[in-house]
Order: C-alpha cells, then structure tokens, then sequence
C-alpha cells in the first residue's frame, strides 16, 4: 500500500479519540489506523508486536501514543514517601514507560527510511526533573522521566536510519479528560481535547529533524528534562 497511514494508540482516552478526530480532517494523511487499549495492550510485548505486523504494509507517516497512567480506582498518584508500594510502582512503569518502549521496538521498523515521517509518545511537564519544584507524584512523574529518556535514545538511534524521521516526547498541558480530572478543579483552566489534539498535531507537524529526541509543549516549546 501507497497511502501514507497515520497511527493512534490509546485511541479509547480523551486525547486519542480527539486525535483519531482531528487526523479523520485535512492533515495529508490517507489513512488513519486507531488501537484502543483493548486493542493493544502495553504490558503484553505480544500484543504490540502483533498490531504493528498488521501495519507491515502500511507506509507508517505517524504514530501517536496517547496512553498513559496517573491513577485508576486501585492506584492514587503518591504524596509522600509513605505511599509508596512495589505494585504501584510496577504499574505506573508498566504502563508509561516500558510499554511505550516496546512500542518504539516495534513501531519504528514500520517508518519509512526516505521522507518524513514521526513517531512521539504523550509524557508530562511533572517528568522533567529541572522543573520539579513541588514533589510529590512519585511514580507518574519518574515513569514519565523514563519515557523521556527512552525517547531521547531511541531518537538517536532512529537518525541512523532515518534521517528524516523525528521521534519526540510531548507535553499536552493540562486537558480536559478522565486521567486529570481528579487533580484540576478550582486550580488550572484545563484545554478541551480537541483543541490539545490540534495543538499537538501543529507541533508535530512544525519541527524540524533536528528536534528529534527532543521533550516539547503544546506549544511548541522546548520542556527542560
């Protein structure tokens, strides 16, 4: 197949389905390929295998992962070191930063090696380390610290072969969806999906291969690690 494909992971969450939305427009993308959670699972390396296998004849322009983890009815983001617990832990890296790696694994053989192309995974402003100043959230902000980290590596590796290929971390500010909802009333003005995915989509479509590796806002700009 000749169509360029666009990909959405995690296309069941508030910011995936607005991107499977904005990307259904004018965005020069032929096809559009959306994976719920259901669909690929990222703490099954099997299941992530097997949704990129189905994309082998795909030419991949874009791929989205748009999952993520801050809380779910058995897990709370950790105030203190009190709350900290191993099955907490395993959880928040399973979900942000392991499986996301995998993806990279599977997910960037899938790129082509001429023309443009990009790959970026949704991280959090709370994963950079230089901006720290409140503590707190122990297990989202250092998985998100990973992801960023693999992001960069992988970005480094992936200009070997693809020059024209940028792979980047981004944050989406604070939106309206089911994983901030908790955590924003009364305190912040929180983006409605729809116009984070077009945020997102602008930024993604404005940088340049030399941004690769790199860890930007919704607006564009550069977020300290």
């Amino acid at each position: 197949m000749n169509k360029s494909t666009a990909v959405v992971l995690g296309a069941g969450g508030g910011i995936g389905g607005a991107l499977c939305e904005e990307l259904s427009k004018n965005w020069g993308y032929e096809e559009l390929v959306a994976y719920s959670r259901s669909q690929l699972d990222l703490e099954d390396e099997e299941s992530i295998q097997k949704s990129a296998s189905k994309l082998k004849e795909h030419s991949v322009r874009l791929v989205v992962n748009a999952t993520g983890l801050l809380h779910s009815k058995d897990q709370k983001p950790e105030k203190s070191l009190r709350e900290l617990n191993t099955t907490s832990l395993t959880k928040s890296f399973a979900i942000n930063a392991i499986g996301p790696a995998l993806v990279l694994k599977h997910f960037i053989p899938l790129l082509p090696r001429k023309g443009r192309s990009a790959i970026a995974h949704l991280s959090a402003r709370v994963g950079s380390i230089g901006d720290n100043h409140l503590g707190g959230w122990y297990g989202y902000r250092a998985s998100k610290a990973a992801l960023n980290q693999l992001v960069h590596t992988a970005a480094i590796e992936l200009a070997r072969t693809h020059p024209e290929a940028i792979c980047i971390a981004l944050h989406p500010g604070t939106v309206k969806t089911k994983l901030s909802s908790p955590y924003v009333q009364g305190r912040q003005n929180p983006t409605d999906p729809c116009d984070a995915a077009k945020n997102l989509l602008n930024v993604i479509e404005s940088l340049k291969t030399t941004d690769s590796g790199g860890f930007f806002d919704w607006q564009g700009k550069s977020v300290e690690w």
